[in-house]
């Protein structure tokens, strides 16, 4: 039986003798278990051995979590506190770490994965590991007591729109109305909290797309895996150790509108890119759409404002933009029991002051009932322009 305490006595001996291939061997493991004078069978020496890859090149005792299908997030506080998310909120991991320096070499390890440096002169790191997963770390003193690790584990496939609406995250009413949006090539947003179920709703519109027409999808860490034949994703890419090379959303986005794109999707507006795609949607670029952070749909107008100020946009000239080059927003919500699922769709209204309002068009209750609002009519003309009907 292995004990902590004698996986990292192992560990230290393994760690010159396997610098090259970074994969320790059952015969390498039992020669280091010999040189501390233990002896264990067979059974005990393989365990061991995987034990050990986690631990030296791979996630340490989080591997089991990441490898757990339906997780979504996992979080490292210290190393008693771990926490998982397997898609109905937070709940503790039972996990535990031997001690704050495992946890620091393990955040340290997962960004030279990445390609980056955690160390005193760079405190934090905010990067994408090979498989996808999107990394995030911050070490002492920026922590106080311990290196804090924040994995977010991309899903593997996209769900479809019937499996959505089977898991209760979209009514069924809901779904024929978003599959409407897609097919008349309205322009929209999805907005919602933290973890609400954005991209994965995204992902599952995308793959919605008819196939003869190409997706150019913009993303600052790729997470979006429609089930769509013609899609090209770019990611953007942080500036080196020196400071440069730093390729931004908006760049991108630029970039894009070069490639004979159907659909621009940027899959997180959160900066100067709201320019160049409000600009785009007003020059013939139909079908675009990204997603947004907002606590409520009212509130996107105010964040698409504040972007674009930040930009260097007139705010007059957002609301214009906005207004005519976005039909419709569609919001999410996690409630307090952990469920995401579709509350509403709106569409984006200029008032005669000359701002965008976010308009109710069809809200959705928890328990599944749809309310009709004044935006509907408006909704249903613009899908109707497109030679669509409407659905009931």
């Amino acid at each position: 039986m292995s004990t902590p305490a004698l996986v990292e006595r192992v560990r230290r001996r393994l760690i010159d003798s396997i610098a090259d291939s970074g994969d320790p061997s059952p015969a390498v493991v039992a020669r280091a278990l010999r040189a501390e004078g233990v002896v264990l069978g067979d059974e005990a020496v393989l365990s061991l051995v995987g034990t050990l890859r986690d631990e030296l090149a791979g996630a340490g005792p989080l591997e089991p979590l990441l490898r757990e299908e339906g997780v979504t997030d996992v979080l490292v506080n210290d190393p008693d506190h771990v926490w998982v998310d397997r898609g109905a909120g937070l709940q503790s991991s039972g996990i535990r770490f031997a001690s704050t320096d495992s946890v620091r070499r393990l955040a340290q390890r997962l960004a030279a994965a990445a390609g980056r440096r955690l160390d005193e002169s760079s405190p934090f790191v905010d990067a994408q590991l090979p498989d996808g997963t999107r990394l995030h770390a911050v070490i002492p003193p920026i922590a106080r007591d311990c290196a804090v690790v924040s994995l977010r584990i991309p899903r593997q496939r996209s769900f479809t729109l019937d499996e959505l609406v089977a898991a209760g995250s979209i009514t069924a009413r809901g779904a024929r109305w978003l599959r409407a949006i897609i097919t008349a090539r309205l322009a929209f947003l999805i907005s919602g909290g933290t973890g609400t179920g954005k991209t994965t709703v995204l992902g599952t519109l995308l793959g919605l797309v008819a196939a003869d027409e190409r997706v150019l999808i913009v993303e600052d860490s790729a997470e979006l895996r429609p089930d769509h034949p013609h899609t090209v994703c770019l990611q953007a890419r942080p500036a080196n150790v020196e400071g440069a090379g730093a390729v931004v959303l908006a760049d991108l986005v630029r970039q894009a509108l070069r490639m004979r794109p159907d659909r621009v999707v940027v899959g997180e507006v959160r900066g100067a890119e709201v320019i160049d795609l409000l600009a785009a949607l007003n020059t013939g670029h139909e079908g675009g759409c990204g997603t947004v952070h907002a606590n409520s749909a009212g509130h996107v107008p105010a964040r698409l404002e504040a972007l674009g100020l930040a930009a260097g946009l007139p705010r007059p000239a957002v609301h214009s933009l906005a207004g005519a080059g976005l039909d419709a927003l569609i919001h999410l919500r996690r409630d307090t029991s952990g469920h995401r699922r579709l509350t509403g769709i709106h569409v984006l209204r200029l008032d005669p002051s000359g701002f965008v309002q976010a308009v109710p068009a069809i809200g959705f209750d928890q328990d599944g009932r749809s309310i009709e609002y004044a935006g509907l009519a408006d909704l249903a003309a613009r899908v109707r322009s497109a030679g669509i009907e409407p659905p009931g």
